[in-house]
């Protein structure tokens, strides 16, 4: 079994990953990867209250967020989201994009363009926050351009409680006939398929099996994460506060079997949150878990990328699991 090789601090090691800085060379085109979209909470990073009511001294991370290009600043964070890109066995690759966020056009903008994705084949809703699905709009920015809508829908992966949701604030996006002397207006075209909140209930999505991973959000809350991969395990949780057991089982080497890579919330850097797990609870849990390596995403600005990853070194060292701070334009090759 193939698992990932992560970064220290965003520089490749051994020459397998290249970061965000280095464009994909030529052979990365024959491998599945993961590119990190975002990595960042629901405001996004820099935190705009740094910047217009700035502290003394000013916020690190927020004054330099401003002053460098993202593809050399790893504190720059848009909402989370990943692009699964999916190579198969006759070459041809599928674009799968987990959550589209209020930052999603600006994240097509910078890595979509950066990395050579072409276009979005099936998108995969984690739950319906503002974080998650208010870039749905932009998504006919990466469709075929028809005043008309006469294209292909987009296929989109949701439970039904994120689709009644959604239905309320882009009733538009919604697929009904006009009514007579209604005009066309040209919208995203998706093909709206209902998934079960279930780890018994797996879905096939361009080519890859996923299975939904009930977690808690918050206790009156189900939030979705994702189990996918046959070659390497890969699961990503992006918004939790507590796991079921059940779905516990499904991804601890002590239960279902060890993931290769686990990609997982940290809000804050002490205490805890009602919502979100918090770097301690994080790292407790990637602990209990035991994946082979992990990837830690939703990071507020209290995370300075260079300064925790080296915390996370030495972490790593003492307790035999790799972990380290995604980044924005991180991409990570992989066999699915």
């Amino acid at each position: 079994m193939d698992s990932p090789n992560l970064p220290e601090n965003g520089v490749a090691q051994n020459g397998i990953m290249p970061n965000a800085t280095s464009p994909p060379n030529h052979d990365s085109g024959l491998r599945s990867a993961l590119i990190f979209l975002g990595t960042g909470c629901s405001s996004a990073v820099p935190n705009a209250m740094c910047l217009i009511q700035p502290s003394d001294p000013p916020c690190h991370v927020c004054s330099q967020s401003l002053s460098l290009p993202p593809e050399k600043n790893p504190n720059y964070r848009c909402n989370t989201s990943l692009l699964i890109d999916y190579f198969q066995s006759d070459g041809k690759h599928n674009y799968i994009l987990i959550d589209v966020g209020k930052t999603f056009r600006e994240q097509v903008l910078r890595w979509f363009t950066f990395h050579k994705i072409p276009c979005v084949d099936s998108i995969i809703l984690t739950h319906e926050h503002a974080d998650a699905v208010l870039g749905l709009d932009d998504i006919r920015a990466v469709q075929p351009f028809s005043p008309t809508n006469d294209i292909d829908p987009t296929a989109i992966y949701l439970s039904q409680s994120a689709m009644d949701s959604i239905a309320v604030k882009f009733p538009y996006l919604m697929k009904k006939k006009l009514r007579e002397g209604q005009e066309v207006r040209r919208v995203a075209q998706l093909d709206w398929q209902i998934i079960e909140e279930d780890c018994q209930s797996p879905f096939v999505a361009s080519g890859v099996k996923f299975v939904p991973l009930p977690v808690m959000h918050g206790e009156d809350y189900v939030c979705l994460g994702y189990l996918f991969g046959e070659k390497s395990r890969v699961a990503y949780i992006s918004d939790v506060s507590r796991f079921p057991a059940s779905t516990e089982y499904v991804i601890s080497k002590s239960g279902a079997g060890q993931l290769d890579l686990l990609i997982l919330d940290t809000l804050y850097k002490n205490g805890s949150h009602n919502t979100h797990f918090c770097f301690p609870q994080t790292l407790e849990a990637v602990k209990r878990l035991c994946p082979k390596k992990a990837l830690l995403i939703g990071m507020t600005h209290e995370f300075d990328h260079n300064k925790d990853n080296d915390f996370l070194r030495e972490w790593s060292e003492r307790e035999g699991i790799p972990v380290q701070l995604a980044h924005d334009g991180m991409r990570v090759p992989i066999d699915l």
